[in-house]
């Protein structure tokens, strides 16, 4: 089941998380808040994307979405590629991420394809790439879970095998180079940039577009507050993705931002929530 989900879960997920975690920390995802704010969303999510999906490949990944533009209620769409426009593993990674060019070109087309399937008056929030200096300057002298027992292997030295094996899912951030990190946040900056200057600037015909930072700065001080430390926001057997525990408090962080500053984007509250709960109960579940 762990390769099936390509060790992911979108089950629990930031976004489209459904089932209690089974994996620590616990679930609380976009979908959940608005299927409380109103039963009618009852099991309405996609999760359309796969590791490593970058603005490139998400052209390919965004043709399987399933809304009939007619028919169907708005919806929500969040893009991020987090650090997937960035991250690679080949030995001159800088050459291999994707430019600001780039990036504007697959973003508009992306935009452009959406604006042709989704229905009139839905909504896309654009999420700024994350800042993984986070993993190294969080991770790097502590033990691998395959290091605990004997306290013999770190994260660094983990980095450095998967470098060895040309296996790095991110050569840029997961190295001792100092200047390489930089210089990876630099480029992941400018993307960034471009996804706020098409948010601001682009109109469509069929949603309205709005722009995010990648909440981990946020979700980082939050967890402090509630006692925790910034290592366990990472995934301690890929010492890479978010955690768990990431991933349910940027889900209150991004529902707040909306609730605050783009609250039409959620909708009204439905009056008839405990009715349509009491005529159909949970349908089986999900």
């Amino acid at each position: 089941m762990a390769f099936t989900n390509e060790l992911d879960w979108p089950q629990f997920s930031e976004i489209t998380g459904f089932l209690n975690s089974t994996i620590g920390g616990w679930t609380d995802s976009l979908y959940l808040r608005l299927r409380s704010r109103n039963r009618c969303n009852h099991r309405d999510l996609q999760n359309i994307s796969k590791n490593g999906g970058s603005s490139g490949n998400l052209l390919r990944l965004i043709k399987s979405l399933a809304r009939n533009q007619l028919l169907d209620n708005p919806a929500i769409v969040i893009y991020a590629t987090i650090g997937n426009d960035v991250c690679n593993g080949n030995n001159d990674t800088l050459a291999y991420m994707t430019t600001p060019k780039e990036m504007l070109s697959n973003v508009l087309q992306a935009l452009r394809y959406l604006d042709t399937r989704l229905p009139n008056g839905s909504h896309v929030i654009l999420t700024g790439l994350v800042d993984g200096r986070f993993l190294w300057d969080n991770l790097h002298d502590r033990y691998h879970p395959l290091g605990q027992l004997n306290r013999d292997i770190t994260y660094s030295q983990l980095y450095s095998f998967l470098d060895c094996l040309q296996m790095s899912p991110c050569r840029g951030w997961m190295t001792p180079n100092e200047t390489l990190r930089n210089l990876t946040s630099e480029r992941a900056l400018q993307l960034s940039n471009v996804l706020k200057e098409i948010a601001r600037s682009e109109k469509f015909a069929n949603f309205d577009i709005f722009y995010m930072d990648f909440p981990l700065r946020q979700t980082a001080e939050k967890w402090r507050r509630m006692g925790g430390e910034p290592w366990q926001l990472i995934e301690p057997v890929d010492g890479f993705h978010p955690s768990q525990i990431a991933a349910a408090l940027g889900t209150s962080i991004t529902w707040q931002k909306a609730l605050q500053e783009w609250p039409q984007v959620l909708g009204k509250e439905n009056p008839f929530n405990d009715q349509i709960e009491a005529i159909f109960k949970d349908q089986g579940g999900h």
